[in-house]
């Protein structure tokens, strides 16, 4: 598709040019899962030549957007134009075709071919034959030409995380993709390698390869980010998503930091839902101080990070996510080393080992529990046992594991949790999302608990099982629990919490009662300006 500068009507020497319609419209689009509006009546315009940023908390609607501009999801309702024409996108590959391409959070690279082969296979024809000194000879030329490079002939296995952040935006230039979404493009690199390939992007971008300049770029951009500073630095216009709907757009140098958080958290804060029970100050269970971790390019994603959660209480840790929330979770659930600091629950040093966990009564419930907490191809019954299988009544002599003692176990819990499966024989990945969340709530909470962590227990899930789930959290902060709750959704922190911690680059940096959090302080204290 041609795009370029409209001429003036013709023998007119006083025509206006037109001016270049945008590289990509997204209008009016809406899209429904079941019961879940995941987006209602969103637009998105993209100028040519520009770098443009969409922000939005965890679920607000950016991945379903981009997808129904990829063609991976039909949109319900909405158009999409390109170049300014409307455009039947109803595959990736359609959209490849009118210069539409998407770098993805994960890497899609095949580790055991070279550089030069990963970027002939993602050309969508091949020859039957190649001719690869020919090809190689391409890639060399076009590697000549590129902001970055890399050695045609290594191996991906060779690359470092940054190397394969790279060759994946490379990738996309090297089909002649005009207009290229990114996904958390930094999310692998180093702050240096990110201010480098981001960089030399905006500067394609605005043509500074090409000497153009202004608006006539190589490349439109659209970069999915959660990084305020990468926002700032280096997009020109932003669009922010609050819950599947548009929440402000504008230039980025007519905004600030502040009004950017305002729009993605809003105005007023929630007000709580459950019933919290009132009772006295109790003694400090959890406690971490000092705390610090590195990510998995051992990069600092913790950094001194100190916190108190006393016995009935909630603590919501609230922050743009990639703040370093995961890390923190996975050092309490045993899954990451801390580099730093120590973490005690009830006065006793604690390194989140399994008897540990067991004996400190601590448990937990991490993101993505199919993935995270869960066998997909076990039994609803084992996984629910997972936490006592090896104690009686389910062994026989130390050893061997009842499988009759683990059903009857999961037939109480199912009935008293409302777990929807066809029974405790059944697959655990075959259960609808919440229902996985309701069984692993099941077997954390079964016995007596002095320390849950939950981290986005409600992300993706139906009305039914969020009003579940979180009523299952604050019985447990009635009885007694204490409860670290770290979470993208600013209304169920609100709803849940009796604190609010705000965590921003791995700190903790912002901590105030729930009766005397202030939406704006809080705000600006995710988006780092405080």
């Amino acid at each position: 598709m041609s795009v370029g500068v409209g001429v003036g009507l013709s023998g007119d020497a006083g025509a206006t040019a037109k001016p270049a319609p945008p590289a990509l419209e997204a209008i009016g689009l809406s899209k429904r899962f079941g019961t879940v509006l995941a987006l209602d009546d969103v637009s998105l315009q993209l100028e040519r030549g520009s770098v443009h940023a969409l922000l939005g908390e965890n679920g607000a609607g950016k991945s379903t957007l981009v997808k129904c501009v990829m063609g991976y999801y039909p949109a319900d309702a909405g158009r999409v134009l390109v170049g300014g024409l409307e455009a039947r996108i109803a595959s990736p590959r359609d959209a490849a075709a009118l210069g539409v391409g998407m770098v993805y959070q994960h890497f899609t690279l095949v580790d055991n071919m070279t550089v030069a082969e990963n970027l002939v296979l993602a050309r969508r024809q091949h020859p039957f034959i190649f001719d690869w000194a020919a090809e190689v000879k391409e890639v060399a030329a076009f590697m000549a030409r590129m902001p970055f490079r890399l050695d045609p002939g290594k191996p991906v296995r060779m690359l470092a995380a940054g190397e394969k952040q790279k060759l994946e935006i490379l990738k996309q230039l090297y089909l002649g993709s005009s207009i290229v979404i990114l996904d958390e493009p930094t999310s692998v690199l180093t702050p240096s390698e990110a201010n480098e390939v981001l960089g030399l992007l905006r500067g394609m971008a605005q043509g500074g390869q090409g000497g153009k300049g202004g608006k006539e770029g190589r490349l439109t951009i659209l970069m999915i980010s959660h990084k305020f500073r990468e926002v700032m630095a280096f997009a020109d216009e932003v669009t922010v998503l609050r819950r599947g709907r548009l929440a402000g757009r504008g230039r980025v140098a007519d905004l600030t930091p502040d009004a950017m958080a305002r729009m993605m958290v809003g105005e007023e804060p929630p007000r709580a839902t459950q019933t919290r029970q009132a009772g006295p100050a109790r003694a400090t269970v959890l406690e971490i101080a000092d705390l610090s971790a590195d990510d998995d390019l051992g990069t600092p994603a913790v950094t001194n990070f100190s916190l108190r959660v006393r016995a009935g209480e909630i603590v919501g840790i609230a922050g743009v996510s990639g703040n370093g929330q995961e890390e923190l979770v996975e050092v309490l659930a045993g899954q990451r080393e801390p580099s730093a600091g120590r973490i005690e629950v009830s006065g006793t040093r604690y390194r989140a080992r399994r008897a540990e966990m067991r004996g400190l009564k601590v448990r937990c419930l991490p993101d993505e529990p199919l993935r995270n907490a869960c066998v997909g191809a076990m039994s609803v019954a084992e996984n629910i046992g997972f936490r006592r299988f090896d104690r009686h009544p389910f062994t026989r002599g130390g050893t061997l594991v009842s499988g009759r003692a683990l059903r009857r176990n999961a037939e109480a819990l199912i009935v008293e949790y409302g777990i929807r499966t066809p029974g405790p024989d059944a697959p655990i990945g075959s259960l609808s999302g919440g229902n996985v969340q309701r069984a692993v709530l099941a077997r954390e909470l079964s016995e007596d608990v002095a320390v849950l962590v939950a981290s986005n227990p409600c992300f993706g899930l139906d009305f039914a099982a969020v009003a579940e789930i979180r009523s299952r959290l604050m019985e447990a902060r009635n009885r007694g629990a204490a409860v670290l709750l770290i979470s993208a959704d600013l209304d169920e922190i609100f709803a849940l919490a009796d604190r609010i911690v705000v965590i921003s680059e791995g700190r903790a940096v912002h901590e105030t009662p729930i009766g005397q959090a202030d939406l704006g302080i809080i705000g600006r204290h995710m988006a780092g300006h405080a």
